[in-house]
Formats: structure tokens, C-alpha cells, sequence
């Protein structure tokens, strides 16, 4: 145990601790709420007994009732009591439960930068795999629609929970789990700090809290071919495979085919559907007052990309009219100053639309000069750069420190490649195009600042000579104009 913070605990007190001592509200209203009887006419008194005091709740509720998802076509509802009439007992429990799990994850201001993003992730996740779960058992009654609905929404609880709880521990292992990307690897570290896996936490705390027997199934049991059960593992290999930078295309496909056998659809259909489930998700995160997680769900847009770019034409081609019209703006601004956002902006403007790429970014070097952010990015990939090109360049043979250090643009064909991946840690070659991506130093008055970087990783195609020396033309010019504007 390598941990200083003292031997792993086990299960069983990190059960009682989160229960106890954490989140006592949210284990309290839980435990009440699942052991309400569904047709007992006095749940509904207890029901409005377990969230009267509460404001923020009462209105949570209410606001969900009344959305979209819910609410249709009938008439507003003003009490919880009368939202349960309309919709349903077991529908407006699972309402409660999920308003309260929000709330309650989110509710900690204390947590380090690092902890809160995997939080965030961690929830929008399980929100999208939630809806999505649900959306697959259309053709079932609403009971089953609800209960894989809660299981996929707390399918990762005991992870979330530790998380929001923040503290020593949990900045310890989001630094241990920094960059690891393998799934033994991560099991390997968090079993050393907690003593249990995040998957043994949710069972202890689903028995604990009550939460039935689909959540524990789902867990112990994921290729069970009860149709709850394999919603709620379609729905999460499906939205994780979503959050990747870069989409494996073939997992993504074989998602698809299983969520459309499901519903009886066609491949097509069906993500027509998860696009407009997701459109509902953003829609309903706003209603919980969760609109924080809106930003972290997973673009199902993406489903389209791969039959998009075999479609011939469809994506972007080079340019040389574009190319001469933006190399042009940038003569102008070499000439006279010009502000610098302008000339990055006009600069992937060009590169996107005249050099014929997926998507394009500025990445500026921090005050540390250890690590680099998404600055500014165009194209199709946009969210998921911004997201996650957030880039540790500590060691000397790093290959984005590499191009900083030698203030020389490079064609890698391959990040995969031998020539390429020992200059780059597992992770981030995740998130880079398997197809290649072109780098340039992005410098003012002789000093790198950041770097330019472009790909093609939606369409798969790799970049040519002529490409590369398009791009690298845009980019020299880019930095005349930034030592023009800072000698101005």
C-alpha cells in the first residue's frame, strides 16, 4: 500500500461512511423511498413527507414533471402529490431519487479541479446511459422503462460517491489514476487506496440504501439477456465508447446493431432515435438543475461521422481558392498590427476550409510551459479536443515538446506508429487520429507559445506532402504576424 493516507478500509466502511456520514440526506430519502409499497395509498403522504421541507427538491420535481420527457400534452402540475397521480407512483419516486442524487453529488464546493471533471464526467455519463437504457425499452411497460432507467443512472454510484466526497484520498488517487487509461490499471490502484473495487461500493451501497434487484443484477450479471438488464450494458458501452476523443467506429457500429436488434429497428433508425434521446437529455439535465453536466454528455452526432466520411464528398477537401483569400488576410495583418485572436482565427480558418481538414486547434503553452490547452479549435471534433486535449509535456522526449523545442512542424503519420508512439504516453495516443495529425510551433518574436495542430481522424484520411506543406505555409505566416503584433 503506497498510499499515505492510511491502510484501504474495505466495503464495508466506505458503505457506512457514505451512508452515514456523507450523504445521510440522500441514504435517508433513498432507503424511504424504495421500501414505499407501490400501490399503498399511504405512500403517497410519505412521499410528500420526504420532500416537503425540502424547497430546492420540491421544485426540482416539479420542474421534471412538467418538462418534455414527461408532460405530455397534459396540463401543468403544481404539487408532488399531484405529479404522482398524473404520472405515476413509480415514475415520480425515481424522479425524487434522481433530483436527490444530483443535487447531493454536486453539492460539494470543495473539490479539487481534477476530482470535480471526473465527478462531472462520471454523472453525465451515467445521465446519458440512463436515458438512453430507457429509450431501448420503448416497447415495454413503464415500470421496467423506470427501474433499468435508476440502475443505469446509479450503475457507477459508489464511484460517483467517493468522488464528491473529495478529501486527501481522492486528490490521491485522481493523481495515481492521471493518465492511466487501462481498465486493470485502474482496478490495481483503486482497490490499493479503498481496499474494494468502485463496482464492489455500488453493490454494498445498493443493498445498504435498498435499490433493488436490476441495479445489483446489471452489475454482477451485464450479459444477462433480460431485456432491463441488456439495455443498461448497451447503453453504457455505447456512451462510453462516445466519450472517446476518437471513437472506435467498429465498437461503435456493434453498439448500434445491438441497441436496434433490441427496438426492432434498423442501425439508421436507431440513432436517429439516441440523437434525439440525447437532444431530450440535455433538455432534462437543465430541468434537474444539473445544467453543469449538459457540457460533459457524449455527442451522439457522432454516430453519424463514420457513415458520413465513406459517403464520398462529404467531408472537407483542399481548397486553393480559400487557401489564396485567407493567405491573403494574413499578408494584410503581417503589414498592419492586428489583433492575435484574429490572426489564430483566420489562421485555422484557412487550414480547416483551404487545406481540407476535420478539425484544427490552437494550443497554448500554460506559464509552466508543462502542459498545453485548447486555445481555440474549429471543425467537426471540436467539443472533444476542448475537452480533452488538455496536454502533460514534462518529459524531455515528448513529441509535442519535441516540436516546441526544435521550432519545426511534423507530418506524423501514425501515432501508433514505431517511429511515433514511444514519444507519446498511452492515453494521449487515445485521443489523437489513428490517421495522423500535422503539428507546427505556434511563436512570437523567435519564442514558442503554443502549438498549431490539425487532423483528419473523423473522415480517416492521412495527410499527403502537399497538405503538410499547405499547412505549414499558414502557420510561418501566422508567426510573422504574431512577432508584428508584439513589436507593435
Amino acid at each position: 500500500m503506497k498510499n499515505n493516507v492510511g491502510e484501504p478500509k474495505g466495503v464495508d466502511y466506505w458503505t457506512k461512511r457514505i451512508s452515514e456520514q456523507e450523504m445521510p440526506a440522500l441514504c435517508s430519502t433513498v432507503k424511504t423511498l424504495e421500501k414505499l409499497a407501490k400501490d399503498d395509498v399511504s405512500s403517497m403522504a410519505i412521499l410528500g413527507r420526504s420532500v416537503m421541507h425540502d424547497n430546492a427538491l420540491t421544485s426540482r420535481i416539479l420542474r421534471v414533471a412538467n418538462s418534455a420527457t414527461y408532460n405530455k400534452g397534459i396540463s401543468q402540475v403544481t404539487t408532488v402529490s399531484r405529479a404522482a397521480v398524473v404520472l405515476g407512483f413509480d415514475t415520480i419516486r425515481n424522479i425524487c431519487i434522481t433530483a436527490k442524487l444530483l443535487s447531493s453529488l454536486l453539492e460539494n464546493k470543495n473539490l479539487t479541479p481534477g476530482v470535480y471533471q471526473r465527478l462531472l464526467k462520471l454523472m453525465a455519463r451515467s445521465f446519458q446511459a440512463a436515458m438512453l437504457a430507457r429509450m431501448m425499452l420503448a416497447a415495454h411497460d413503464e415500470e421496467m422503462q423506470e427501474e433499468a432507467f435508476i440502475a443505469a443512472l446509479l450503475y457507477h454510484l459508489g464511484e460517483s460517491a467517493f468522488w464528491s466526497m473529495g478529501g486527501p484520498l481522492a486528490n490521491e488517487l485522481d493523481r495515481a489514476l492521471d493518465g492511466v487509461e487501462d481498465p486493470a490499471a485502474v482496478l490495481t490502484q483503486v482497490r490499493e487506496h479503498l481496499g474494494t473495487s468502485f463496482s464492489q461500493l455500488t453493490q454494498g451501497l445498493a443493498r445498504s440504501w435498498g435499490l433493488g434487484e436490476v441495479l445489483i443484477k446489471s452489475l454482477n450479471n451485464p450479459d444477462e439477456r433480460m431485456p432491463e438488464i441488456r439495455a443498461i450494458f448497451v447503453a453504457n458501452k455505447l456512451v462510453q465508447e462516445l466519450a472517446e476523443t476518437y471513437p472506435d467506429h467498429a465498437e461503435l457500429e456493434k453498439r448500434v446493431r445491438q441497441g436496434a436488434e433490441m427496438m426492432g429497428l434498423k442501425p439508421d433508425d436507431f440513432k436517429a432515435r439516441a440523437i434525439q434521446c440525447a437532444n431530450a437529455t440535455h433538455k432534462l439535465a437543465d430541468a434537474y438543475g444539473a445544467k453543469v453536466l449538459v457540457e460533459f454528455l457524449p455527442n451522439p452526432n457522432r454516430l453519424m461521422e463514420n457513415q458520413e466520411s465513406l459517403n464520398e464528398g462529404r467531408w472537407r477537401e483542399g481548397d486553393v481558392n480559400v487557401q489564396l483569400k485567407k493567405l491573403r488576410e494574413l499578408t494584410g495583418f503581417a503589414v498592419a498590427k492586428a489583433d492575435i485572436n484574429q490572426v489564430m482565427q483566420t489562421t485555422l480558418e484557412g487550414i480547416l476550409n483551404g487545406v481540407g481538414v476535420d478539425s484544427c486547434a490552437v494550443l497554448l503553452l500554460s506559464p509552466s510551459r508543462k502542459m498545453l490547452q485548447p486555445r481555440i479549435v474549429l471543425g467537426d471534433n471540436a467539443d472533444n479536443i476542448k475537452r480533452d486535449f488538455v496536454i502533460d509535456i514534462t518529459e524531455p522526449d515528448h513529441l509535442f515538446r519535441h516540436v516546441i523545442d526544435l521550432k519545426q512542424p511534423l507530418n506524423i503519420d501514425s501515432p501508433d506508429s514505431p517511429r511515433w508512439r514511444l514519444s507519446l504516453d498511452e492515453p494521449l495516443r487515445k485521443r489523437l487520429a489513428k490517421s495522423g495529425f500535422l503539428l507546427a510551433p505556434l511563436e512570437m518574436d523567435g519564442k514558442v507559445i503554443g502549438l498549431f495542430y490539425a487532423d483528419r481522424g473523423v473522415s480517416g484520411r492521412n495527410f499527403g506532402d502537399d497538405e503538410f506543406g499547405s499547412f505549414t505555409h499558414f502557420t510561418q505566416l501566422a508567426n510573422v504576424c504574431f512577432s508584428v503584433a508584439v513589436r507593435h
